[in-house]
């Protein structure tokens, strides 16, 4: 699934190479990913021309001359940007460009082609709730965040309407970096850390929006992102000796997924209910 690294990107490339085209028309092959019937989908942006791209979270706001085109690619897949007689082999929505461009989107799983008129954005249900994006919350306003939440940290940075971009593939790295065990209850951190998790944040993220974001997703061209799997630090790396103390990483249940942690490095206090000496702790 692409997070904050790989959007950003896709929004960065976007604006480049995007901005000041015009949309010839529409086709759409996956109709249920849509918030309105097809022809109206396609009236909708038939004409328009894109003026800029940004983003929140794992959401690409697309803003035309008509309205906004916001994209989610869900569980995973492809925005690219091909000519129209080298289509992919396999797409769900389709933008035919001026010249003889087409961008092409593509979803795994569970991803959203929406038209939303710049008077109804703020009403758009998918995107009016998300949180800042983690990469651009300054250091008080991620205090504030946390300071008198219940439940654990790693539920509430994985929680779009807080906080929004960090998902299964990079949280992780960031709780080890903080030296914070995901199953902490947020009510007990400490002011240094608080701090050290804002900083994990910029830090780890910041590391993979450098290199394009990661690996397995793709840019406009096809070209695999430069954050690799080695890049990471101890997530999906269990049995590997941790990088600071060299105890073994561990795999753990927390609450309905999973978790990588260094039982040394990250230790869950007793009383916040740990199990053993992995530190896990019993599910929600």
């Amino acid at each position: 699934m692409p997070e904050l690294p790989e959007i950003a990107n896709r929004a960065r490339e976007m604006n480049a190479e995007l901005t000041g085209r015009r949309v010839l028309g529409a086709e759409v092959e996956q109709p249920k990913c849509l918030n309105l019937d097809v022809e109206a989908f396609r009236d909708h942006l038939s004409g328009a021309r894109i003026e800029g791209t940004t983003y929140r979270g794992k959401w690409l706001f697309v803003k035309t001359s008509r309205g906004y085109l916001l994209i989610n690619l869900g569980m995973g897949g492809e925005l690219l940007l091909v000519r129209r007689d080298g289509l992919p082999a396999r797409w769900r929505v389709r933008l035919d460009l001026d010249g003889d461009d087409a961008l092409a989107i593509n979803f795994w799983w569970m991803g959203h082609a929406h038209f939303v008129l710049p008077e109804k954005l703020a009403e758009h249900r998918w995107t009016a709730q998300l949180g800042p994006n983690a990469t651009e919350i300054d250091r008080e306003a991620f205090a504030r965040l946390l300071v008198g939440r219940r439940g654990r940290i790693k539920s509430l940075l994985l929680n779009q309407s807080r906080i929004a971009g960090i998902g299964n593939a990079y949280i992780h790295d960031i709780l080890f970096a903080a030296g914070v065990h995901p199953m902490r209850l947020t009510s007990s951190l400490a002011d240094d850390e608080m701090d050290r998790l804002h900083e994990a944040v910029r830090t780890e993220l910041g590391r993979s929006l450098e290199l394009g974001g990661a690996w397995y997703e793709v840019d406009l061209h096809g070209a695999p992102g430069g954050f690799r799997r080695d890049d990471l630090i101890i997530a999906y790396r269990e049995g590997e000796p941790c990088p600071r103390c060299g105890s073994s990483i561990e795999k753990i249940r927390t609450g309905s997924t999973s978790s990588y942690v260094c039982p040394r490095c990250q230790m869950l206090p007793v009383r916040e209910g740990t199990t053993g000496a992995s530190g896990a702790a019993p599910v929600d």
